[in-house]
């Protein structure tokens, strides 16, 4: 009987804890072929740092269904990238580890760079003849994995961005007078998030009018027109960027006001592109004009969640589970949409980590119109399943109840 160990990398969603969830609560049915149950303590990087919870204990303590509808990632995350090369000291040292705490199995559930250790890792244990499986679950709000029809979390996203949206839009309109309000998403090279926003037009009022991805090109003056022409529509426009617009020559939007920093990838982190769209609204044009952005909320709202989203990603962890079991490795658990049918229907599938890491599924450029600022019904067919149903995350004196993350130490 060997043991199972979960990690979580990258960025939270409200969905990937029921994705560990998953993970669980299929070891537990397989209590006969698994041990117990870890987890990494800020994924690879802690786990190199033996940092670890033994998760059959916790369930033990706490409720774990409740990790189901919490939000951020329960075991903590981390943004590290394991050496190209396999002759790197800290591969031997992962494998000493994996050894140390007798792992059969190893799951990571996570985005590209996530996919990118998995991949890795699987490799290693095929050159020194290790029998640890790996296998990679899908997360991610920006839904840009290849040869996945979508990523848990991105359900979650765009029904809590078109939610929030409907009540600005209510509110931007209210006043008998010229008003542009800039929504800023996330998405540094794929538009998807920021393409859920057209979600919450409503046959009343068809904000938000202009709509902008990373996909294409973006020109300021441009931009400028297409307000004024929005104008002489409605006094009340609603606009949505993506974080990662940029002009013709390849410059962030953003890099036209403040410096940016980068991230632990070396990626550059986009925000600010509204206030930069704000500015210009009011000295181009001179009407009232305000920027909005979303940033960690439109990843973390658990109360806004998908119950399909949740309910999915809860399957992909089981899946992920159940492949190890089955003798795969270095495969990621896929969602996979049954195109034959009138109804919407997914199935889980393997595909291999290798063809999945360091690729991006940009939005569809058949799916972008109106001279880059709308999108195509077809998105409408693709995305109104993944956010069907409400969660209901449990309440206690007025607020909501959330599992005890393991990186605030609860045992």
């Amino acid at each position: 009987m060997k043991n199972i160990i979960v990690g979580q990398s990258g960025g939270p969603t409200s969905a990937i804890n029921a994705s560990l969830y998953g993970v669980i609560a299929e070891a537990f049915d397989h209590s006969e072929e698994i041990g117990h149950v870890y987890g990494m303590v800020n994924g690879i990087e802690g786990f190199l740092q033996d940092n670890i919870i033994d998760l059959t204990k916790y369930a033990k303590k706490y409720e774990i269904s409740y990790m189901k509808n919490t939000p951020s990632s329960f075991l903590g995350s981390c943004r590290f990238k394991l050496p190209e090369s396999l002759e790197e000291e800290v591969y031997g040292q992962i494998f000493e580890k994996l050894e140390k705490y007798d792992i059969g199995a190893f799951v990571y559930i996570g985005g590209n760079d996530s996919m990118d250790t998995v991949a890795k890792l699987s490799t290693y244990a095929a050159k020194i003849g290790s029998s640890i499986r790996f296998i990679g679950v899908p997360k991610t709000i920006d839904n840009d994995l290849v040869m996945t029809d979508h990523t848990p979390g991105y359900g979650s996203t765009i029904k809590y961005i078109a939610t929030t949206l409907r009540e600005i839009i209510l509110d931007a309109g209210v006043y008998d007078m010229p008003v542009v309000t800039i929504v800023e998403l996330m998405g540094r090279h794929a538009g998807w998030v920021t393409a859920g926003s057209v979600l919450a037009r409503t046959d009343y009022d068809k904000n938000p009018m202009l709509v902008y991805l990373p996909e294409g090109d973006f020109d300021v003056d441009q931009f400028i027109e297409d307000v004024k022409k929005a104008l002489t529509v409605q006094n009340s426009v609603v606009v949505c960027v993506s974080e990662g617009i940029s002009d013709k020559e390849g410059v962030f939007i953003c890099e036209y006001g403040d410096d940016v920093a980068v991230d632990g990838f070396g990626h550059k982190m986009l925000a600010g592109c509204g206030k930069v769209l704000e500015r210009l609204v009011k000295d181009k044009i001179g009407c009232k004009c305000r920027s909005i952005e979303f940033n960690l909320s439109q990843r973390c709202s658990a109360n806004l969640a998908s119950l399909s989203d949740i309910t999915e990603a809860e399957m992909a962890g089981r899946f992920g589970v159940k492949s190890a079991l089955n003798g795969e490795t270095g495969k990621m658990a896929a969602l996979v949409r049954d195109e034959n049918s009138d109804e919407y229907k997914l199935d889980m599938a393997l595909v291999d980590v290798t063809e999945v890491c360091n690729q991006e599924k940009k939005f569809p450029e058949e799916w972008i119109t109106d001279n880059g600022t709308n999108i195509a019904e077809e998105y409408l067919a693709y995305a109104m399943p993944l956010i069907q149903g409400e969660c209901q995350v449990p309440y206690e004196n007025g607020l909501p109840q959330y599992a005890v993350p393991a990186y605030k130490n609860p045992l």
